[in-house]
């Protein structure tokens, strides 16, 4: 009898290693298959790669979503707003910059159908970059965002407070 239970204790604690170890961490390409995290920042998924660098002229637009009608780049990429930020200057900076990018502008934005031209403004960041602001938000991009309709980074709680898409008027949505 002793050894059936030794055997089923064998077994039962192989089958645990295996699951273990065959949960998140490294995949066969070498990327991370967490859900949620890379480890480092919370909700993101792989590196941050850096801000892009701005176009010629920045033009903030409007996408469907499931959140209804939200403020992105002219490209359709998400754009955030920071709840940390209290004023129109930015105060994610460093390793906040890396993992949410500022949109960057040279000169003044330009609002594509749906935005308000007169809420649109620039800030001047540590760096002497100007980013751009809509109601008085600064606006970022989130690096998990990899492609125009991605919103991975709505009210995560990140850097000190969260993170949300805007709307039209330039209001956070919370959908929560």
């Amino acid at each position: 009898m002793n050894w059936k239970v030794a055997l089923n204790a064998a077994v039962t604690g192989g089958a645990l290693l295996v699951a273990a170890c065959g949960s998140y961490g490294a995949s066969a390409y070498g990327a991370s298959t967490s859900p949620s995290s890379n480890g480092r920042y919370p909700g993101v998924v792989s590196s941050p790669a850096g801000t892009p660098e701005p176009p010629a002229t920045t033009t903030i637009a409007l996408r469907n979503s499931a959140f209804g009608p939200i403020v992105v780049d002219g490209s359709g990429r998400t754009l955030y707003l920071f709840e940390a930020d209290r004023t129109d200057t930015s105060t994610c900076n460093g390793d906040c910059a890396s993992v949410w990018p500022p949109l960057l502008a040279h000169g003044t934005p330009v609002a594509a159908a749906g935005i308000n031209q007169s809420l649109l403004a620039t800030t001047t960041r540590n760096d002497g970059s100007l980013e751009v602001v809509y109601n008085g938000h600064p606006l970022y991009y989130f690096v998990s965002d990899k492609q125009a309709g991605d919103i991975t980074g709505e009210a995560i709680s990140s850097f000190g407070a969260e993170w949300y898409v805007l709307s039209a008027a330039g209001s956070k949505v919370d959908k929560g």
